[in-house]
Order: structure tokens, then C-alpha cells, then sequence
């Protein structure tokens, strides 16, 4: 991975809710991917973008549902073998954060009283603790740089994909 790719990851981490960067830097997720990549028999390119591909739903900007249909398209893998990259980052890294974020998240809880809007939006989302995640905070200097209209897919994924021509 290159030094670039790893400082645009922090990068993008750093805009996540505290519970969820907290979880996501408690895995070395770029490293299990890596080797989910070299047992696929992906080249460095490939493995880079198979990074990509996880940092964005981990981030949240692709929904889990497209990540094997985007490793396919954007890693350059048969159906087959995608389906089974993407099962097996579910497996080591997605559900093990996920499991994080939560504990994290009921921990945190315990001490706080939840205020209407977040106990309305557990029970309508019908159980998902994310309601209680604490938002990231923007120091003025910050908020400043944030731009108006917020970074689409593609701006992230042109800021993250690296020409190795």
C-alpha cells in the first residue's frame, strides 16, 4: 500500500463518528485485506483497489449490499471469486468491527441518557444502536475547509484510485 493510499484512509477514518473510528483503527483491516488479496492472487494495483473497495463501505459511502459486484467491476475478479472476497472480508473484517462499534456504543450508553430524537430513531431503525453514535466534532478551523456540497463516491474514489502506469 502506498503512503498516499494510507494518509487519504486516515483521511476519510477521521470523518466517522468517534465510536466507529475507534473501531475501525482497532483492526489492521488494511493488512487482512491485503492478504485476502495475495491468497486471490491480486498484483499490487488490484490489491489497492480491493482496499478501496472495503474503505468505502466501511466508511459508508457504498452500501455493503454492491461491495462484491464492486470488487468484480473495480478489482478485475470473476464473479465467483469476488462473491468469495467479499464473504470472506465480512467474515474477518466487517462483522468484527461491527461487533465493536456496538460494544462500544452500549458501553458508552450505560453512563449517558439518550435524548427523544436518538430513543426515536433506535426504535424506528428497529434496533440499530448507531442512533446513539456521537458525531463527529469540527473545530472551527474545519469547518471552514468542509465544503459546501459534501465529497461524492466518485471525488473519493479519484482522490483514492492511484495511476500505477
Amino acid at each position: 500500500m502506498t503512503e498516499k493510499l494510507k494518509q487519504t484512509i486516515q483521511e476519510e477514518i477521521i470523518k466517522l463518528p468517534k465510536e466507529a473510528q475507534e473501531a475501525i483503527n482497532s483492526l489492521d483491516w488494511t493488512k487482512i485485506a491485503e492478504e485476502i488479496g495475495k491468497k486471490h492472487l491480486l498484483d499490487e494495483s488490484e490489491t489497492n483497489n480491493f482496499q478501496v473497495e472495503t474503505l468505502l463501505v466501511l466508511v459508508s459511502l457504498t452500501n455493503p449490499e454492491f461491495y462484491a459486484t464492486n470488487i468484480e467491476n473495480n478489482v478485475g475478479t470473476t464473479k465467483e471469486e469476488a462473491e468469495n472476497m467479499a464473504n470472506e472480508v465480512f467474515e474477518k473484517i466487517f462483522a468484527p468491527i461491527g461487533d465493536i462499534i456496538e460494544e462500544n456504543i452500549k458501553k458508552n450508553f450505560k453512563d449517558k441518557n439518550p435524548n427523544w430524537e436518538q430513543s426515536l430513531n433506535f426504535i424506528l431503525s428497529g434496533g440499530d444502536y448507531s442512533a446513539f453514535m456521537e458525531g463527529r466534532s469540527q473545530s472551527s478551523e474545519t469547518a471552514e475547509s468542509t465544503p459546501v456540497n459534501p465529497p461524492t463516491l466518485q471525488d473519493v474514489k479519484d482522490k483514492l484510485l492511484i495511476d500505477y502506469k
